[in-house]
């Protein structure tokens, strides 16, 4: 079994001889129920030996880890989607936050993405990977080094060394993970202490692909949900959260053409609220 990362310099005349193909370590056996496995609940009872990046509890029940859509997510996304799916004021404050939060020095993991990172355009990052469910988006998203193509719903393993990583980022995608504890504490080992994982998203989600924990619940909830998914890896330090949410001002302000979209249900009614969720692994760093 291969993973295949692409460099993502001349996407339309990648050859063969382009690609570079590192094979995979045997995979970590999975148990169907929400039982830790071994990888993740180790039965070495060696004192000494680090318990950062172990889950503490499973967050949601079996329920809540259904969804509507049972069909593979290789098969819903294996066409492009070359769209946004949040509005104008959302990618600007995550765009913001983004600028706020990372250096150039960083090395970034782009998780559950597209052709689209929403990164500063002015900034030049060491090195950023991406990660989704379609190459043809990945293939055409310029802030991308490389690319690779998992189901993390089918095999939750991130396939890179131990402390790969100064950043992380989940833009509205983790309402589709149906094992987002495994998830949280595979981003905890490949950052490096004191490197950030931010998971932004709004309320629009694919309905029949989202989990029932999520269609289930509110703004509010959801957030609470995803502050629990960093709580339950030991080692995330407590996670900030970011609301922003829209103000009546954002509705007199819209221009006529963008309240004839709304009124024929082209375009929503009120800005997407924007939500950040927020943690370090082990201790947030003081950059000068």
């Amino acid at each position: 079994m291969f993973l295949t990362i692409a460099p993502n310099s001349h996407p339309k005349t990648w050859e063969s001889s382009n690609l570079h193909l590192f094979p995979l370590p045997s995979k970590i056996k999975t148990n169907p129920s929400i039982i830790i496995p071994k990888a993740y609940n180790s039965e070495d009872n060696n004192s000494t030996k680090s318990t950062a990046g172990k889950i503490k509890r499973m967050v949601l029940t079996q329920q809540g880890r259904t969804k509507l859509n049972i069909l593979p997510d290789r098969e819903f996304y294996a066409f492009p989607r070359f769209v946004t799916h949040v509005d104008d004021r959302f990618i600007s404050n995550l765009t913001n936050l983004y600028r706020k939060c990372l250096r150039p020095e960083f090395e970034i993991l782009d998780l559950m993405s597209s052709w689209v990172s929403h990164l500063p355009q002015e900034v030049k990052y060491k090195k950023v990977v991406g990660h989704g469910l379609n190459a043809q988006e990945l293939a055409k998203n310029p802030k991308l080094d490389y690319f690779f193509v998992k189901d993390l719903n089918e095999d939750e393993k991130l396939e890179f060394e131990n402390c790969s990583f100064d950043a992380v980022l989940c833009t509205v995608s983790v309402q589709y993970l149906q094992q987002p504890e495994k998830v949280f504490t595979e981003v905890f080992r490949i950052l490096r202490p004191g490197g950030v994982f931010i998971v932004s998203f709004s309320n629009r989600l694919f309905y029949d692909k989202a989990i029932s924990a999520w269609r289930d619940s509110t703004g509010y909830g959801r957030v609470q949900l995803v502050v629990q998914y960093f709580q339950c890896i030991k080692g995330f330090t407590e996670p900030e959260v970011i609301r922003k949410l829209p103000s009546n001002d954002d509705q007199e302000n819209k221009s006529p053409l963008s309240k004839i979209m709304q009124l024929i249900g082209l375009l929503s009614a009120s800005s997407d609220p924007f939500y950040a969720v927020i943690a370090y692994r082990n201790f947030k760093p003081v950059h000068e």
